[in-house]
């Protein structure tokens, strides 16, 4: 170590050597960087700047050597031959590149090892063929350990450089790897130089080099510099105009750069839209792709929107924006093209989608509105004649609720097909929703057009959809109105279109019906009612009047029934036979069943004697899973007892889901609820029924009742009903008595409890009543005395 510092200090002028070192740590930034670059870029451009970074690292060790040397203070005159020292500069460069070329081969901790252990054999082969160029008058000899340790302590350097370049990460990873890589050639320089003897002979010959070292070596310098500089420019170029075009390929707009009426240069995004290759577009006029008159357009920030020709043909739909740049050197135009194909396509989409059904693709309602509109704008003109139809689906929300709603989705599907195999040219077929579809049928002669389209739908509807073997196939029910016989704007003619959809549905469903004024007057009131109906609650139209139940045996009121009244604000005071088949049809029926259970279970609290209230129950409400924790719930809120509460059935309720209704009969039995059987002797199956469940009381029919005067067949059968509920231990109610004949014959029958306006009307107040039917029974038994 001692030897190295007083051969750099007894045998150099410091100044070049200070003047080595500089040029040694500018070419190895200069290695680093380009090794930088080499790792940034991808394995085929990889390899150009390998061999940047192997020619710089290359010349910068020779350039370091080579000024040392001449730094080096000899008695003797020193020249150095041509061709070695040429070819020591090979071997640098050549030696750079094997130890970056193996360093990046597998890219790990151990090839970058070796390839540190290459660089300093690449260095040390400089540097020995570099010593055997010099020429002077003396003899060159080597200490061999001086030249290992040498090559040693440049290899652990240079590994270490590799090693550091590696791991690091940022610019520090250069400049320590830079520091390093030059700690490797300057050590191994003079380490290998402090073992170096040169011992004078008489008669060799002299040195042909006459120029003086400082001219000499700012001639290296000047040179290994510019060389140095060359590869760094490179980078600084290579970089910027790589990130520019990048930054201009990564762009979604297209670029075209225009010059005196020609393009000059592009970006790949432009050859993508257009299809176009680069020798097919730069020299051609952009008029060549673009319908756009490239002068007229203004420098302003406003798109213009125009077609550009694309290689296959098609006219793409683009927006174009110019813009005036400075461009190598000169003023240009820089075109901006953006593509408008997949904006185009989304609005189109969107504006399909808000005219179309989502599922089925047909026309939607807005879609449907303004076609209909449109058809009977040219029928008005033409004089030409439209039909409407109207079509609901048979079946379907019950499949649906079995099936769930995906097969309910394909059902909906496989209609919408159906439909559109039926009309022909000219027709619209549209979903409104749920399971109604609409057809306009215009350019027909009418009636007939539309009889035959309807009989088309109903045909394939009778093909595609047979319920025998399928059980999710559907019907459907058709409704027409033709303009302008059934009306002259397209509210009233889809309004008089459903209404006949309305009559076709109750005239047994799988029909087509025609509107018709006067058969429509009936259904429209209907549904009128209907619609009426479904407000009848919150609107406080609906209240309860009770009807007594007069007891034989005790000879007073044993209970009261619930009678349901409906107060329409025109229609006056409606009979519940009227409103309640309309109720039950709607479905109203079950939100007002539990109304009137609330209802009479609170005013049966408010009573001053504990008499029972009946109240009739539908059949649809024993279709609401729920119909036991409902009653349950009303009870427990209203703290009326249970058996003050009977619940009148019919038959009805027990013709479907038979085995699901006697269950929640039961359990409401258990509850304390007493179980009425209604309108006894009407139905199909009464004495299984009464066999099935043990009902606590059976009432009659008031048809009967109404017939005991003048038809002894209804007498026996009362007769019958009475002696059968004795039988079962049943007590028997009898409805509709109105005369005291009535009342007579029934008691003499042996019937426990009556029922009739002749006890009093049902307007009565239960807390009026039991004075008033003292009065009437006092005077029916006046006039049974007198007889």
């Amino acid at each position: 170590m001692f030897s190295v510092i007083a051969c750099i200090r007894d045998a150099h002028d410091f100044r070049l050597i200070l003047v080595a070192a500089a040029i040694c740590l500018i070419g190895s930034l200069a290695t680093m960087l380009l090794f930088s670059r080499a790792q940034e870029c991808q394995s085929h451009q990889r390899r150009y700047w390998i061999a940047a970074a192997a020619f710089a690292s290359g010349v910068g060790i020779w350039a370091t050597h080579f000024i040392a040397m001449l730094a080096y203070e000899s008695n003797l005159p020193i020249s150095y031959g041509i061709s070695l020292t040429a070819l020591s500069v090979v071997f640098a460069i050549v030696g750079s590149w094997l130890a970056i070329a193996v360093a990046f081969e597998w890219d790990n901790r151990v090839s970058f090892t070796v390839g540190g252990m290459l660089m300093a054999f690449g260095i040390a082969a400089m540097h020995f063929t570099g010593m055997q160029a010099i020429e002077a008058s003396a003899k060159l000899s080597f200490d061999i350990p001086r030249v290992v340790a040498s090559v040693a302590i440049g290899g652990v350097f240079s590994s270490l450089a590799f090693l550091v370049f590696r791991s690091l990460r940022g610019f520090s990873r250069i400049m320590v790897g830079a520091l390093l890589l030059l700690l490797a050639i300057c050590s191994l320089h003079f380490t290998a130089m402090s073992g170096v003897t040169l011992t004078p002979e008489i008669g060799m010959p002299g040195a042909a080099l006459a120029m003086d070292r400082s001219i000499l070596a700012g001639i290296v310098m000047a040179a290994a510099m510019g060389l140095i500089l060359i590869a760094l420019g490179a980078i600084f170029i290579d970089r910027h105009l790589t990130d520019l075009r990048g930054f201009a390929n990564a762009s979604l707009e297209g670029l075209l750069i225009i010059r005196d009426g020609r393009v000059i240069d592009a970006n790949e995004r432009f050859f993508t839209i257009s299809g176009w290759s680069q020798q097919q577009v730069v020299g051609a006029p952009p008029e060549t792709f673009l319908a756009i008159d490239i002068d007229a357009q203004s420098d302003a920030a406003i798109p213009l929107e125009t077609t550009l020709s694309g290689y296959d043909g098609n006219a793409i739909p683009v927006e174009t924006v110019r813009r005036s740049i400075t461009y190598r050197g000169h003023e240009c135009s820089v075109l901006v093209v953006r593509d408008l194909t997949e904006r185009r396509q989304a609005q189109q989409m969107i504006e399909h989608l808000a005219h179309h059904d989502i599922l089925t693709d047909l026309p939607n309602r807005s879609l449907f509105d303004q076609r209909m509109r449109q058809a009977l704008q040219v029928a008005n003109r033409r004089g030409g004649e439209v039909a409407i139809f109207c079509l609901d689906l048979d079946r379907f929300k019950a499949i649906n609720d079995v099936f769930g709603h995906a097969e309910g989705d394909r059902i909906l599907c496989k209609v919408a097909g159906i439909l559109q195999r039926a009309i022909e040219e000219g027709d619209t077929v549209a979903r409104l929703g749920g399971d109604e579809f609409a057809i306009i049928q215009p350019r027909r002669q009418q009636p007939e057009g539309a009889t035959r389209l309807a009989e088309r739908v109903l045909s394939e509807f009778g093909m595609e959809m047979d319920t025998a073997r399928d059980p999710t196939a559907v019907g459907v029910s058709i409704g027409i109105a033709i303009y302008p016989r059934d009306g002259t704007s397209a509210e009233q003619l889809y309004a008089n279109a459903d209404m006949a959809l309305y009559r076709a549905k109750h005239a047994g469903r799988g029909h087509a019906c025609f509107f018709d004024a006067e058969m429509d007057k009936a259904v429209r009131t209907r549904r009128q009612l209907e619609n009426d109906l479904r407000q009848a609650i919150l609107r406080r139209q609906l209240f309860l009047e009770y009807q007594p139940i007069y007891d034989v045996g005790s000879d007073g009121v044993s209970g009261y029934e619930a009678l349901l009244r409906w107060a329409h604000p025109d229609r006056g005071v409606i009979d519940p036979e009227t409103f309640i088949p309309i109720a039950e049809e709607s479905g109203s029926i079950v939100a007002i069943g539990e109304w009137v259970l609330q209802q009479a279970c609170q005013e049966a609290t408010r009573w001053s004697e504990p008499a029972n209230v009946a109240v009739n129950l539908s059949p649809l409400q024993f279709m609401i899973p729920t119909l036991y924790d409902q009653i349950e719930r009303i009870l427990r809120k209203t703290g009326l007892d249970p058996q003050r509460l009977e619940l009148e059935i019919t038959e009805a309720a027990l013709m479907r889901e038979r085995t699901t209704v006697i269950a929640t009969l039961q359990r409401l039995h258990r509850l304390g609820v007493r179980v009425v059987m209604d309108d006894f002797g009407t139905g199909f199956s009464s004495l299984s029924n009464l066999r099935a469940f043990p009902f606590d009381k059976i009432k009659v029919d008031r048809s009967f009742t109404g017939a005991l005067e003048h038809d002894p067949a209804a007498r026996s059968i009362v007769r019958a009903i009475i002696g059968l509920g004795h039988s079962l231990n049943m007590p028997v109610v009898t409805e509709g008595v109105e005369t005291e004949t009535q009342r007579r014959i029934v008691i003499e029958e042996g019937c426990a409890q009556l029922q009739g306006i002749f006890f009093g009307k049902p307007d009565v107040g239960p807390s009026q009543f039991q004075s008033a039917l003292n009065k009437v029974v006092g005077r029916a038994e006046a006039r049974c005395a007198k007889v």
